[in-house]
């Protein structure tokens, strides 16, 4: 095909980009590259050219042959004329099978988020198409996992989530032998994908792997990595990264909450450019969050939405002054809000999401909660206090009459 110079520009373009040549290429890709080069989308003559199309969201570019035209042929073997015991071809093709479930893995925006905590920070790393990679950690159910695909949509990123698990190992990360129309072939893990796409690779729940995630040791120094099934060796394309999420700063559980967690690597740990601590969120933004999923559920109140910021404010000190062990998280009060607008009735809507607790935790947090809305307590009551169990001693909790404001003592 001779190319027009607007056509060739674009070839030049995917080169620039760090593209390297290949069977198939995703249609995110080609319209990260178009944007390179002042185009709002991928060209026309690409995406709109059936002939092109191998999968869904996956389209073959052959003039693009790189710097090295004999390598880039190599690469463009097809299964079909690859000689016996050839992997690497055949990895490939199957490539466009496993990227090519969906278009995009660019994140959905969410109508109701409301970005708060570092998502300007991650929005700002991942803009960068810099490799730097993060290690975010916090407390569970305060959004460390939604900021970072929000900050993937907003960036227009695609994001390559794995939950890590005691037993993700290196074959569910970095690819393995899988059985497809009845033969077998070696196919790229998610991290390969991540790599050679130039996406944003989210660990979640990192403190929860092995010592079988060390395999991802080179992954994380951007150097990229060597397949011994096929003996490959993957260099990440420009603008992949990795974002890693945990409950833990990788130490190990310390107080009993987050049985499973593992004391990990050092020298994995090391590898992280930056250390995140995500807090929950302040009174102020987390009953705006509140509202808006309220908005979203079809059903608002606001001063139920403040009542339930100003009781999980009150548990969060109470746990992290030692004297209680449980506590309500941001994705407790949203479920309660998705409770009220289907029953429409703040208490069964409290007691619904304290129903997971013990016993004795429900009674003092749903009496806690009577004293903090003042459409449930008795107007006449003081004080609330809260037992502290084997920490020993108690929490007063006061509300004065003049503003309902709360003090909590130790």
């Amino acid at each position: 095909m001779n190319l027009s110079s607007k056509q060739q520009a674009f070839i030049d373009a995917m080169e620039n980009y760090g593209l390297t040549p290949r069977a198939t290429y995703s249609r995110a890709e080609l319209n990260m590259v178009a944007e390179t080069i002042g185009m709002k989308y991928a060209p026309a003559w690409i995406v709109q050219d059936s002939s092109r199309r191998v999968g869904r969201g996956q389209f073959a570019v052959p003039e693009f042959v790189g710097s090295d035209t004999s390598a880039a042929t190599a690469r463009h073997t097809t299964p079909q004329t690859a000689p016996a015991g050839d992997s690497a071809p055949v990895m490939n093709a199957i490539m466009g099978l496993t990227g090519g479930e969906r278009e995009s893995l660019v994140p959905q925006k969410m109508i109701d988020y409301v970005p708060w905590g570092h998502f300007k920070n991650i929005s700002t790393i991942l803009s960068s198409r810099q490799f730097a990679p993060v290690f975010v950690t916090g407390l569970s159910g305060n959004g460390k996992t939604t900021m970072i695909e929000q900050a993937c949509a907003k960036s227009k990123r695609d994001c390559y989530r794995i939950n890590i698990t005691q037993e993700t190992d290196e074959d569910d990360l970095i690819g393995g032998f899988r059985l497809l129309n009845g033969e077998t072939a070696c196919v790229y893990g998610p991290v390969v994908e991540a790599m050679k796409n130039g996406g944003v690779l989210l660990l979640d729940e990192i403190d929860l792997g092995s010592s079988k995630i060390m395999c991802l040791q080179p992954v994380l120094e951007g150097k990229g990595v060597f397949i011994k099934k096929t003996g490959e060796w993957i260099t990440p394309a420009k603008g992949f990264t990795i974002v890693a999420t945990a409950n833990t700063k990788g130490k190990g559980d310390t107080d009993g909450r987050f049985i499973g967690t593992n004391v990990m690597n050092e020298a994995f740990l090391d590898r992280f450019d930056w250390t995140m601590e995500q807090d929950y969120a302040t009174r102020k933004t987390e009953t705006k969050i509140l509202v808006k999923k309220m908005e979203k559920f079809g059903k608002v109140d606001e001063s139920f939405a403040d009542y339930l910021t100003r009781w999980a404010e009150i548990t969060r000190k109470a746990y992290t002054e030692g004297a209680i062990d449980e506590i309500i998280t941001t994705r407790r009060l949203e479920n309660i809000c998705k409770a009220f607008s289907i029953f429409g009735d703040r208490a069964t809507s409290v007691d619904l999401a304290l129903a997971r607790f013990d016993a004795d935790t429900q009674q003092a947090f749903r009496n806690l909660y009577d004293k903090v809305d003042d459409t449930m307590r008795n107007e006449e009551a003081a004080a609330y206090t809260c037992p502290a169990g084997e920490h020993g001693g108690d929490i007063p909790v006061t509300f004065p009459e003049t503003n309902s404001e709360y003090a909590l003592n130790a």
